[in-house]
């Protein structure tokens, strides 16, 4: 029986669905399977893409994500491809040429265009040549090309070090805007309710309407700090998304983690080794001298004269003949001296330029180590006590006010002395992350050894 006879379809009252009725069952299986699978993907391919937006990020989430959306990083990468393309039109080989040259055509006397006179009186030649390149030139040039793409790739992983650490640090800034705004919001909740006891106490009599003035407008400071906060956090929030690239994370996106402390050891001869062995920006130097040095030999092979041959047949009154030419240039002047100057005088920059790197990279590990140990002095300061002997302060402070054993002037110093404390405690916790950072930037590493 034909699919005709066994299967029929037709519209249902919805204006999106085919109804199709079929009595065999082999059919009928087949397309059910064929319509369950177009039904899921036309339900399920959009929130699939919508998915690949995280909503809260760590730090390393946000690294790959910048390595994969930055879109300077992702033009740096297509310096890549083009080398690679260069690669191809450098081994590429000579083209052949071929010439056809005729002579007494009987253009201007049309009546003679015929077999005979095509035999007999005109004159063709039909000629084939080949540049044979000397000095193995091809191979000069696609080896130099090779390097070149070395270099750049190293240089764009070096791009990529450096973006990783401009993450980094914008995370970091995000961690501090967001305690910073939690600080001022718990700080603002706590100080309210002192204003809220003073109102009692101005209520009752027991301090005077100057003290309840002088409170409040030190709620002034307390709401200032909070707004300043929010902006903070918008701001770096914007940053981070910016530098990720806008589509890799959504509007409304926030991120994971919190200001912590975390020693880090080893000393600075070991840093230095690693950075020697691991920085891009000292390997591409490194692979700049490699490519110098192919240069070198591509000129010297650019010296080398090429051979051209050729292969000529030639017809004349009805005789046919052929021919073999073979030239070569006479390097009597030319012999590509200049380039090869230039090239040995680009091999000493190189070389100059990598060590200029080598002490690039040391100095980066020695100001980076140091203001690590600098930082993480700081924030041992505020883990000695400093922290608590503030909160001490201010809860004994405000314990003496509330009975009348204080003055105020001494409870809003003790105020103030306390936020200042907890904000530079955070500011510090903000420095020594961002200066273990900037230490694995000049490492180059994200592992420090």
């Amino acid at each position: 029986m034909h699919l005709q006879e066994r299967c029929s379809g037709a519209f249902s009252p919805s204006p999106w669905s085919y109804e199709i009725r079929c009595k065999c069952p082999f059919f009928a299986t087949r397309i059910g399977i064929a319509a369950t699978a177009l039904l899921l993907l036309l339900f399920f391919a959009t929130p699939a893409a919508e998915c690949q937006q995280p909503d809260r990020i760590d730090l390393d989430q946000a690294i790959a994500l910048a390595l994969q959306h930055n879109h300077i990083l992702l033009a740096d990468r297509t310096l890549i491809q083009q080398n690679q393309a260069e690669e191809i039109t450098a081994n590429l080989r000579p083209n052949p040429t071929v010439s056809l040259a005729s002579q007494y055509v009987p253009i201007f006397s049309p009546e003679n265009f015929n077999l005979s006179t095509l035999d007999e009186n005109q004159e063709f030649d039909l000629g084939i040549g080949y540049l044979f390149e000397r000095g193995h030139k091809r191979q000069r040039r696609l080896q130099a090309a090779r390097d070149q793409t070395n270099v750049t790739r190293a240089q764009v992983a070096d791009a990529e070090r450096s973006l990783t650490f401009t993450v980094a640090q914008q995370f970091v800034a995000v961690l501090l805007a967001e305690s910073t705004l939690q600080f001022s919001l718990d700080d603002l909740k706590s100080f309210q309710q002192t204003v809220d006891i003073a109102q009692t106490q101005y209520s009752s009599g027991a301090i005077s309407e100057g003290d309840l003035l002088k409170i409040k407008l030190q709620l002034l400071q307390f709401q200032t700090d909070v707004s300043s906060a929010r902006l903070a956090r918008v701001q770096s929030l914007i940053a981070l998304r910016q530098t990720l690239g806008y589509d890799a994370v959504p509007q409304t996106y926030d991120v994971v983690g919190n200001l912590s402390y975390t020693p880090v050891k080893g000393n600075l001869e070991d840093f230095e080794a690693a950075a020697l062995k691991d920085r891009p920006d000292y390997r591409a130097a490194q692979l700049g001298v490699t490519a110098a040095q192919s240069q070198i030999l591509l000129a010297k092979a650019n010296g080398k004269q090429d051979i051209s041959g050729g292969f000529t047949y030639t017809h004349t009154s009805s005789e046919n003949s052929n021919g073999i030419s073979v030239s070569i240039p006479w390097a009597l002047f030319d012999r590509n001296q200049g380039e090869i100057a230039r090239t040995q005088y680009a091999l000493t920059q190189a070389r100059q330029s990598q060590d200029a790197a080598g002490d690039a990279v040391l100095s980066d590990v020695a100001n980076a180590y140091s203001a690590l140990r600098s930082s993480d002095q700081v924030v041992q300061l505020y883990n000695s006590g400093y922290l608590q002997q503030a909160q001490d302060s201010r809860d004994i402070s405000q314990y003496a006010y509330k009975r009348g054993a204080a003055s105020l002037l001494d409870f809003l110093d003790a105020e103030r002395s306390y936020r200042a404390i907890q904000l530079a405690d955070r500011q510090a916790l903000s420095a020594y992350m961002t200066a273990v950072e900037q230490l694995k930037e000049a490492v180059g590493t994200r592992n420090l050894p």
